[in-house]
């Protein structure tokens, strides 16, 4: 059966101990599965009382209510569906570039995740389920956590008793040169979602998959199992064609590529410094990110409905380069991409800035 083979495999591959898989049929359910797997573990294991979970400002982890509600991007629906899930509390993400704090790493310590741990003890660890993170960022505009982030944010939880929902569905199966994010940090979740990368978007299947100590509650009385439940979950077409997916990945070794050519993008990319509305180059894998500066030293931002961004936009298309640009320049490439093309890619952008820079008298 296509799904017990796509969930035994995926227990073989993902980090530490995860091994039960709940299977959905894109992100936001995965989010949404992962959102009550936590809260009713809690109440099973005798904390009815823990069901704030704690998201960061900036991360984006669905469009269902719950995922919307945990995500840190909602400003923007807020007049529609307002007023959100009660106990989605949210704080600062390790953004060092632009730090909410005005803190400048390492001197900082790492304060931004010290303030889950004081956001935690402030509304009582009686009343917190989970924290849910992204390991790096996608809709911040790539942001990368300094390398003590994760590995405290997992103490900082088990310290408390709260889960650690690590959201994988953009940083999965390859793109950050790892088959998941979450092993560049030796991290890992109690519970762990992914979607996209499992069948790369041939088929409409995601998941939230556990570890034991998150099952067992479950597992150890039937009028216990979880009150969950979604037609399409585990359908055999799209586990077929998971089970195909990972399989090209392993077979022609595409995470080893995007490793490769990650680094080679990075460096090209940081070239780039010479261009005066260039504040920052930071990337892992094949996701990477240049973002733009009015002035590098007070970090002016261009605002992204202006008429800098419209003319980028215009420029990266005309020339051949479709991606995401606002004030910051977002890569994520095929995991099959070559040095040549990347080449391109980074040729592109260069004579977009030029023409920016000169119609606009940067520099």
């Amino acid at each position: 059966m296509p799904a017990i083979q796509i969930a035994t495999l995926l227990a073989e591959m993902t980090p530490g101990d995860l091994s039960s898989v709940f299977f959905c049929s894109g992100g936001s359910e995965a989010v949404e599965s992962a959102i009550k797997i936590a809260r009713q573990y809690q109440y099973l294991v005798g904390f009815p009382k823990r069901f704030k979970i704690i998201g960061r400002r900036g991360s984006y982890h669905g469009a269902t209510f719950g995922a919307m509600s945990v995500s840190g991007t909602r400003q923007a629906t807020e007049p529609y569906y307002s007023p959100f899930m009660n106990g989605a509390l949210h704080v600062a993400p390790p953004y060092c570039y632009r730090c909410d704090y005005r803190h400048t790493y390492p001197a900082c310590d790492v304060y931004c995740v010290d303030a889950i741990a004081q956001l935690i003890e402030h509304e009582g660890p009686q009343t917190v389920a989970a924290v849910i993170a992204e390991p790096i960022s996608a809709s911040n505009g790539i942001v990368i956590p300094p390398p003590e982030y994760l590995p405290r944010l997992r103490q900082i939880c088990d310290h408390h008793g709260v889960l650690l929902i690590v959201d994988e569905v953009i940083t999965g199966f390859g793109r950050t040169g790892k088959m998941f994010a979450s092993e560049h940090w030796n991290l890992v979740g109690d519970i762990m979602t992914m979607a996209k990368g499992l069948s790369s978007g041939y088929a409409p299947i995601a998941a939230a998959i556990c570890r034991p100590k998150v099952v067992e509650p479950f597992a150890s009385d039937t009028g216990k199992r979880l009150s969950h439940l979604l037609t399409f979950g585990g359908q055999a077409v799209a586990c077929a064609a998971a089970l195909a997916n990972i399989n090209i990945l392993l077979q022609e070794r595409l995470v080893d590529n995007a490793a490769t050519m990650g680094a080679y993008l990075l460096e090209q990319l940081q070239g780039l410094r010479h261009h005066p509305i260039v504040g920052d180059v930071r990337g892992i894998g094949l996701l990477a990110a240049v973002e733009l500066v009015k002035d590098r030293t007070t970090k002016e931002p261009f605002p992204i409905d202006g008429e800098e961004v419209k003319m980028l936009n215009t420029l990266l298309l005309e020339k051949g380069l479709l991606t995401r640009a606002t004030h910051i320049i977002m890569l994520s490439p095929p995991l099959c991409i070559t040095r040549a093309e990347i080449d391109r890619v980074v040729e592109i952008i260069d004579s977009s800035l030029a023409a920016l820079e000169q119609q606009y008298g940067y520099g």
